[in-house]
């Protein structure tokens, strides 16, 4: 069964003919294949190599993964193991129409989780959810994507929100086949829960940081109310980006004396921030408020003002990339998994390039763009 919820469609699947070297290519071959037995003529491992492969070029499209796969040379599509004819040892690679049924059809929890990154000993976690705005369909709603990211902006997994429900359902299934202990994980207001926090705090071994705004009324009314200007815990920071000049003050408070009902609460904190846009020069002001189970020994002002701007990593670093870079937004992939995979050979792209030093990603495809049919597997370690 496919980890949408919290089951993993993981098996372990026989040896094959054309057994793939490589980290990434050992790992799938965990994953179940979707197929019938009958009619199958390309090995499935093989098959993801070959598209996650295309999109470290900078595929963007399943069409564009199939004319990446034809056009590969002999000795490429050797090493990603594509099958081979008895008569003249030819290696022929997978059609795109194979490789969209593939994709549609492949778990798409447990392919995010093989191709993610390993979270333990990350210090932060950020949770948060995007929709793939061009896999709506009809009356089929555009596929929504809740995923977690590190602070370094490595992607760790993601799962689909199922349609009639929201990101709140998925919030366990999606952190629960992960070590995370002293992890702080990160979320915006849609997942300040108490339910997630007992999640994190006893099942998990984990610290949060969640924002509390006014879907939460009785907590925000009561941190709204606090004595803020009595705390003696303060930051102040000062930073640009986004042609905008901010400056942020946080203030924290004990909860010892405060009765504040969220489970394993310890500390609050109130982040005012100054913006001034540089171009305008117009000014604006916002605050917000934090709940966490760090104590004041773990976090001061400051670290917790550096937890909190952890979460902006999800969104910076892998939804805008792939926004931007891979044009996400204006995929019309929408049949079954498709939409989901994608979204997952997008995130390993990002991942893989980061991992060997690339802090631009658009530079980074067009780095394995120049030698398209090696440079990707070398990089990936396929032998």
């Amino acid at each position: 069964m496919c980890r949408q919820s919290a089951t993993v469609c993981l098996v372990k699947s026989p040896a094959r003919q054309h057994r793939l070297i490589g980290p990434v290519a050992l790992r799938l071959e965990t994953l179940a294949d979707p197929r019938r037995r009958r009619g199958k003529r390309h090995p499935f491992v093989s098959v993801l190599m070959v598209a996650r492969s295309a999109v470290l070029t900078g595929a963007r499209s399943l069409a564009a993964i199939g004319r990446w796969a034809s056009s590969a040379p002999q000795d490429t599509l050797a090493r990603l193991g594509a099958r081979t004819t008895k008569v003249f040892n030819v290696r022929i690679a997978s059609s795109a129409a194979t490789i969209r049924r593939v994709l549609n059809a492949a778990c798409p929890g447990g392919l995010a989780d093989l191709l993610g990154h390993d979270p333990a000993g990350a210090e932060t976690l950020a949770v948060d959810g995007k929709s793939a705005r061009g896999s709506r369909h009809g009356e089929i709603p555009a596929a929504h994507l809740l995923a977690a990211v590190t602070g370094v902006g490595r992607v760790v997994t993601q799962l689909r929100v199922p349609s009639k429900t929201n990101e709140i359902t998925c919030f366990d299934a999606l952190l629960a086949p992960y070590e995370l202990a002293d992890v702080t994980v990160t979320a915006d207001a849609l997942h300040c829960q108490r339910e997630h926090a007992r999640f994190l705090v006893e099942e998990k071994k984990a610290h949060y940081a969640f924002t509390v705004k006014r879907n939460q009324k009785n907590l925000h009314r009561q941190l709204a109310g606090l004595p803020w200007e009595k705390a003696s815990a303060k930051f102040y920071d000062r930073a640009t980006g986004h042609g905008r000049l901010e400056t942020r003050v946080v203030q924290a408070l004990t909860i010892s004396d405060l009765d504040i009902d969220f489970p394993h609460a310890a500390q609050l904190a109130k982040i005012v921030r100054h913006r001034t846009q540089r171009k305008t020069g117009k000014r604006s002001r916002e605050t917000v408020y934090v709940v966490t189970d760090l104590t004041s020994l773990e976090a001061s002002p400051q670290r917790l003002a550096k937890i909190v701007r952890s979460q902006w990593v999800i969104e910076n670093r892998l939804h805008f990339v792939r926004d931007t870079t891979f044009a996400e937004d204006a995929s019309k992939v929408h049949t079954g998994h498709g939409p989901d995979n994608m979204a997952t050979l997008r995130s390993f792209a990002i991942n893989t390039l980061r991992a060997a030093g690339h802090t631009n990603i658009a530079a980074g495809l067009r780095e394995m763009s120049y030698d398209s049919f090696r440079r990707p597997l070398d990089l990936i370690g396929l032998a």
